[in-house]
């Protein structure tokens, strides 16, 4: 296949899930579609190496590095230690995931599914490989998908509940901001008061700020990162730890920092006309794994995984209302900071503008509430599944 079709026929899902869900306003969330567009695909006409062969690949791991550096440039100082709360909720979450499988689960499915499953369904696909290499060292053949199906399966129960959830906590945002009630934290971004607090860089003549120029500054700071996360792993590995610090969290860190300095501008990518592009890269990529998935595989462990999403998402449910309730969070916004433990970045993303854009069509009403939940979402997003899913993972594979 030559790579513009694989192209041209991934860039059509990927519109007909946008079509339902602009269609339905969100009641059926894109990315749910897109992912059963092309499972079913996989299953019956579409080649397995289809995002590999279309160029995705590569480029999506570029736009990994751009888009979560990018993401850094949207949050301030001040947010990021605001969101202790979001990641207290988060790791509630998780301890009610762990607790839901890990009782009940664990009782009607037996020791071996419930340590296998229980990973991924708190992260992403560092777990999810970790947990099937675990059964394969083991013997348990049976399971070896297990964790691949978790994967798969708990994108399909968490896209269309954070959609549901996202778009009651917006109603309830919107309705505070047309009362009054609330106003939109940051001002527009003409007036220059979204510029970081403690600029020490000078803003580049016009003339020089080329969208070239702005992609050189951040791909400077994602190489930053890299290049210290990978300085910070060594030494932690020469100390002994048993965990690394994952290089996107680095680069998050980094976009922060870089945008409060001036070193790069807020919202970079969508002012040097990138952001779009890379987020369909993005986003291309990830229902690669989907071509691991067959009809029989579904057939075989359809009882045991519907179980462990079940036992998993109610124990989340329960602790998540609780703790988030206790920090003053709304029961919606709780689950849905928790619920990133299901697909995390760039789902929580697309889901939290979907929501926006469902339920008004004024652009400065989405932006507030983009700014009200967005950042909640990317936060839950890297406590769960950058960093605490591939612990867990590590923890679970010494019980087996």
């Amino acid at each position: 296949m030559e790579i513009i079709i694989g192209f041209t026929i991934i860039l059509a899902i990927l519109v007909i899930g946008d079509t339902i869900s602009t269609a339905t306003k969100a009641v059926i969330p894109s990315v749910f579609v897109q992912a059963l567009l092309f499972m079913v695909g996989f299953w019956t006409i579409l080649p397995k190496d289809i995002v590999t062969t279309a160029g995705f690949a590569n480029l999506s791991l570029l736009a990994m590095y751009l888009l979560i550096t990018h993401m850094g440039t949207m949050l301030d100082l001040k947010q990021l230690i605001d969101q202790w709360k979001t990641v207290v909720i988060a790791c509630a979450g998780l301890v009610g995931i762990i607790l839901g499988t890990m009782t009940l689960g664990r009782m009607v499915f037996g020791s071996d599914i419930a340590f296998i499953a229980t990973p991924p369904l708190t992260g992403g696909t560092v777990a999810t490989l970790l947990m099937g290499d675990a059964a394969k060292a083991k013997g348990l053949e049976d399971l070896i998908v297990l964790p691949i199906l978790v994967y798969v399966g708990q994108g399909f129960v968490g896209y269309p509940l954070t959609s549901f959830m996202l778009k009651r906590e917006d109603r309830r945002l919107l309705n505070a901001y047309r009362s009054g009630a609330m106003k939109r934290v940051a001002v527009a971004e003409e007036s220059g008061e979204l510029e970081g607090k403690f600029r020490i860089f000078p803003h580049v003549p016009e003339k020089y700020e080329s969208n070239t120029f702005m992609l050189l500054r951040l791909g400077f700071v994602a190489m930053l990162a890299y290049f210290t996360s990978d300085a910070l792993n060594k030494l932690l590995a020469a100390a002994g730890a048993s965990f690394t610090i994952h290089k996107l969290v680095v680069s998050l860190i980094f976009g922060v920092i870089a945008s409060e300095i001036g070193f790069v501008e807020k919202k970079t990518l969508n002012k040097a006309n990138s952001f779009g592009f890379l987020m369909t890269a993005l986003l291309g990529y990830i229902f690669a794994d989907l071509n691991r998935s067959t009809p029989e595989m579904v057939a075989q462990l359809i009882i045991p995984l519907c179980g462990i999403l079940f036992f998993g998402i109610i124990g989340m449910y329960i602790i998540s209302f609780f703790v988030g309730k206790a920090l003053g969070e709304t029961p919606a916004m709780s689950f849905s900071i928790a619920m990133n433990a299901l697909y995390g970045f760039p789902q929580n993303f697309m889901l939290t503008h979907e929501s926006a854009k469902s339920v008004t069509e004024d652009p400065d009403e989405r932006e507030f509430l983009i700014e009200n939940t967005l950042p909640k979402m990317l936060v839950g997003g890297f406590v769960t599944v950058t960093i605490a899913s591939v612990i867990i993972a590590g923890i679970f594979i010494g019980f087996l």
